[in-house]
């Protein structure tokens, strides 16, 4: 191998290059000293790192260099925030302590690299050491919001950089980032980044489709600025006689974002029309920004007409996290419908820089959503259930949803996410109206507590000393605090059960001679299979478990094994990855080795050969098959990091998968004839399914077919589309399943 020559003196002018262009970056929040304390952490970090190297081979300076760059210019972040950044990485990778850190920079920074660095140490197999990091890093927002900024920008300089990466950290990298901190970033209101964000983990989790997008998008590039000046022409004329100072310009949506309307709507690229939104940013004071938005809707909406059903006012009610802006989708020249957003300068800066800027305008904003939201995180956080998966689900559902607005009976605003229901609101006003919530009355109407609430509903919540959360209320509330304390109130419920269940217990295998200690609890929990000692008290208590059954245990004892549960669970997972099958028919590689190991295909996304794959150990049903897009893939890969593994496809022998295709297209007559024999006869596949709907000429069917692999499935779609009347054929994902 040719050994590569590092040139020292090319590599030291280009790191101070990188660091000057990062003090132009943030001169304009600099103050007297600041440029000093920059310096003295870019030399400790340079200090530090200067051994290391990135996976690219470059001086590991550049990556914090880098995400101090983004903090100040994509953020807008200040000093503190880009000493952090510089040393973000120095107390994890190097002998640094953050006592150093303290001494050096004072306690803020040290308090903010804590919140950055990784967390250590071994948990629970069960949960994910991914999800701990996340639940450490949301903790330190509950003392500075910059830990999570931080974050962002470097995890987005790891997304630019990745593509010396492995494959599977590449992979396991992408599907973190679109599941948690895409989301995250939306919900701070930097929707740059969260664009940037989406698009870098498809371009590695869907290859095919991202670089599809990008080279159509490209194709069409000069037709679409053409129509853009036509479209923005007429505007600019209208608002220069009116003297109203804007820049109109035209933004392309992101590639994910396209993708995801192509996917929700079954449509081919070509009839995504909205693939660009104009934009149009006011130069208004204070005081004549909401008139000046609305004077440009209506010059907008003199030149093409509007449809009704598309504006968006968050200008008058913003959306929590800051984000104000007018939404209006219009009918353009050419007979295509055209998003255009009206926002005024600070408004924009807001949408860009989310959090940041919001911080710079709040003395003359009202607005306190993203104020009320970091409360909303912090008192979810301070909930003693320490479940950190369920606490990341309830929090990434709390973060992409659009809101409503409900009155009290007092006509105060409240904010929920959509589909909250009246229990929810129950909750947000206080825990204990919730808890003892019977019903509610929705605009002077009675109504259960699982109603779901309609923007504008003014809600007064009826409420009974006897009444205590249950066990079903989680199926339906969607806010994270109310579930959260429902949950809360269920484990205190279910403690004071098992306190008499204890008690039981401990008579009844008295009087079986079996002596109580922690370690026959333990085998019992065991033997029963249950999660812990207080499962087993709560079962005893309310009669699930009777002396009959600690007699079977009894007699069972000599040969129960008496490892702990999670030790059995990692030996599964290792007993899986060693089992060897021995049949030659497998055509499936699998772990780090690339070994051939039992392994079923996942109900999920039905993988087929020649798709890009990985296997993902459950306890209970061995080694599964997903898909990289499948839809539980992101979930999956963000969770359970350490169970997932390599997998790849060998070309052994014919065998037959079960995958699925929606058909739709013109209800020709013996169009059903056609396509049956072209899939039959022509390509000889076997169909387990079909069903057709017609409705008023058009046609739409669902098939399950057996096919060998991704070029067999592409040959037969493609004949399919030759049909005469048939318009669209995709291939569909089954349900979503849990991982177990």
């Amino acid at each position: 191998m040719k050994e590569i020559v590092i040139d020292l003196e090319a590599e030291k002018n280009e790191i101070l290059k990188r660091y000057r262009a990062l003090l132009r970056a943030c001169k304009s929040t600099l103050q007297k000293g600041d440029k000093r304390m920059i310096r003295k952490a870019f030399d400790m970090a340079l200090e530090s790192h200067k051994d290391m190297r990135r996976k690219s081979g470059e001086p590991y300076i550049y990556h914090p260099i880098a995400v101090a760059q983004i903090a100040a210019e994509e953020i807008g972040l200040g000093t503190t925030s880009i000493v952090c950044a510089l040393l973000h990485d120095v107390v994890e990778d190097t002998n640094m302590t953050l006592d150093d850190i303290e001494m050096e920079f004072g306690k803020k920074v040290a308090k903010i690299i804590d919140g950055l660095t990784k967390i250590s140490g071994v948990f629970d197999t069960n949960s994910s050491l991914q999800a701990e990091n996340f639940r450490k890093m949301l903790l330190t927002l509950a003392d500075d919001v910059r830990v999570i900024l931080i974050k962002l920008a470097d995890r987005l300089h790891n997304m630019r950089t990745m593509e010396f990466m492995p494959r599977d950290k590449q992979l396991k990298l992408s599907s973190e980032t679109v599941y948690l901190y895409a989301p995250l970033a939306h919900r701070l209101g930097l929707y740059a980044i969260k664009s940037e964000l989406e698009d870098l983990s498809m371009k590695y989790m869907e290859r095919e489709t991202y670089q599809f997008i990008k080279k159509k998008l490209n194709e069409k590039k000069a037709e679409r600025e053409r129509f853009i000046r036509d479209f923005i022409e007429p505007v600019n004329k209208a608002l220069q006689a009116q003297e109203i100072h804007a820049d109109v310009f035209g933004r392309p949506k992101s590639i994910h974002s396209i993708w995801n309307k192509m996917k929700k709507k079954s449509i081919p690229f070509e009839e995504v029309y909205d693939l660009f939104a104009i934009r149009i940013i006011l130069d208004s004071a204070p005081d004549q920004e909401k008139a000046d938005c609305w004077k440009a809707y209506s010059i907008v909406t003199d030149q093409y007409r509007p449809n009704p059903d598309r504006l968006r006012d968050w200008i008058s009610s913003p959306k929590a996290n800051g984000y104000e802006s007018l939404h209006t989708t219009v009918m353009g020249p050419r007979g295509q419908w055209v998003e255009v957003q009206i926002r005024t300068k600070r408004m924009n800066e807001i949408a860009e820089k989310g959090f940041a800027a919001h911080w710079k305008y709040k003395e003359s904003s009202t607005d306190s959503g993203l104020d009320l939201w970091v409360q909303k995180v912090r008192d979810m956080l301070k909930n003693p259930d320490t479940n950190a998966l369920d606490f990341i689900d309830d929090f990434k559902m709390n973060l992409f949803s659009d809101e409503i607005f409900i009155f009290t009976p007092k006509g105060a605003l409240i904010q929920l996410p959509l589909n909250a229901t009246a229990l929810d609101f129950a909750f947000e006003i206080h825990t204990d109206v919730g808890a003892s919530c019977i019903g509610a009355k929705v605009n002077h109407k009675l109504v259960p507590l699982s109603y779901k609430l309609q923007n504008g509903d003014q809600v007064e919540i009826i409420t009974s000393g006897k009444q205590t959360p249950k066990e079903d209320w989680l199926n339906f509330v969607v806010t994270a605090k109310a579930k959260a304390k429902i949950k809360s109130a269920l484990k205190e419920e279910k403690r004071k059960i098992a306190e008499d269940g204890k008690e039981i217990l401990e008579r009844k295998m008295k009087s079986l001679k079996i002596t109580y200690n922690s370690e026959n609890l333990h085998k019992l929990s065991y033997f029963f299979k249950l999660q812990s000692t207080q499962d087993l008290f709560y079962n005893i208590a309310k009669g699930v478990i009777d002396m009959k059954d600690l007699k079977e245990y009894q007699a069972s004892e000599k040969s129960v094994d008496n490892k702990p549960q999670d030790k059995i669970e990692q030996e599964q997972v290792q007993s899986l990855i060693r089992n060897l099958k021995s049949k030659d028919s497998d055509m499936l590689l699998i772990g780090e080795d690339m070994q051939k190991i039992d392994y079923k295909l996942a109900n999920c996304c039905n993988p087929i050969p020649g798709d890009d794959v990985f296997g993902f150990v459950t306890v209970s049903d061995g080694i599964k098959i997903h898909r990289t897009n499948c839809p539980n893939a992101a979930k999956l890969m963000a969770n359970y990091g350490y169970r997932i593994v390599k997998a790849k496809w060998t070309n052994q022998q014919e065998l037959a998968f079960l995958t699925g295709l929606r058909i739709t297209g013109i209800d020709e007559v013996g169009l059903i004839n056609k396509l049956t024999t072209v899939i039959s006869n022509d390509f000889r596949v076997n169909i387990r399914s079909i069903t057709v709907d017609s409705d008023n000429g058009i046609f739409e069917g669902s098939l399950m077919i057996y096919v060998n692999d991704t070029e067999h499935l592409e040959n037969l779609i493609k004949k399919i589309k030759l049909i005469k009347g048939v318009t669209g054929v995709n291939r569909f994902d089954s349900v979503i399943e849990k991982a177990s």
